[in-house]
């Protein structure tokens, strides 16, 4: 008598479904490269064929595992190392020969490129936080691209901003010591906000700039030793952005104005002698009438 287990009859010629989710879980971060990098040269400079393809290449690759390197390698061209650095520099069948870092330097073609984020992001709503992780990081990694490559990630981010694609915040990158020591930090915020401004105005700026708080900390794109509001005004008019310039100034002087009537209303409540509660506070700065004198005409 046979004390063994009775084999299962075994069907031939039965083949199992795979689910679509268990394709995307074979991909690794090199197969997707490849594939995302063949797709892209294929399209070549074709940005509608560029969309496309990512598109529906969304369905069948892991965009939400392997967000960081798709946006890389439709920035950078290749997947990026930390710090910047591309992966496999050298080897270009593993690198997009079109990219952002490859394009004109020119606000219409940054401008195209703006429009494959926004409709990727519009397709696979997931990757809305991831992209602006993303641009965080390579806000951060900005001493590693060269001086070209800066000029057209900012030109873009002002794009996206413009847009709504992005959040004002992101802009906190910028505050990172080493960026601001070497003047990399102001030098891109020049070229972000002509982008930002050229795509909406410096109302429209400058009142997103306030409602992310981001108006008090603007000072910090300079050094410690010139982080004054007069360095910073001749910095950005010098470049063609009175606007910005004019609205920094402003928010100082307003600032100043509601610090003396805080002052003089806590003296008015400690019923002080009149004399005593007008000598003290210091009048307001005339920076506000040179303000409205510059836009009243």
């Amino acid at each position: 008598m046979n004390s063994g287990k009775q084999q299962k009859p075994v069907l031939t010629g039965h083949r199992f479904k795979t689910r679509k989710r268990d394709e995307k879980e074979k991909f690794e971060p090199t197969v997707f490269r490849d594939t995302i990098v063949s797709g892209l040269n294929e399209a070549g400079g074709d940005l509608d064929a560029v969309a496309k393809f990512l598109d529906a290449t969304g369905s069948r690759l892991d965009y939400r595992r392997y967000a960081d390197a798709l946006f890389d390698i439709l920035i950078a061209g290749s997947m990026l190392a930390p710090g910047g650095t591309r992966i496999d520099e050298g080897d270009r069948t593993k690198a997009a020969a079109h990219c952002v870092f490859t394009a004109e330097e020119s606000h219409a073609a940054l401008r195209l490129y703006a429009q494959v984020f926004y409709k990727l992001i519009r397709r696979y709503k997931y990757l809305e936080k991831a992209f602006e992780e993303e641009i965080k990081k390579l806000l951060l990694f900005l001493k590693a691209f060269s001086e070209s490559e800066r000029a057209k990630l900012a030109t873009l981010t002002g794009v996206l901003l413009a847009g709504g694609t992005l959040p004002p915040p992101i802009i906190c990158s910028l505050f990172t010591e080493s960026l601001v020591k070497e003047g990399i930090s102001a030098a891109f915020a020049v070229k972000m906000f002509k982008a930002w401004i050229a795509e909406r105005d410096a109302t429209a700026v400058t009142s997103s700039l306030r409602k992310a708080n981001l108006d008090k900390r603007l000072l910090e794109l300079f050094p410690a030793n010139k982080r004054t509001v007069e360095h910073f005004c001749r910095y950005f008019g010098e470049r063609g952005l009175t606007e910005l310039a004019d609205f920094l100034r402003l928010q100082q002087s307003l600032g100043t104005r509601r610090e003396l009537q805080r002052e003089l209303q806590e003296r008015l409540s400690q019923r002080r002698p009149l004399k005593e509660v007008t000598r003290s506070p210091r009048p307001p700065s005339s920076e506000i009438h040179h303000y409205y004198s510059l836009h009243s005409s």
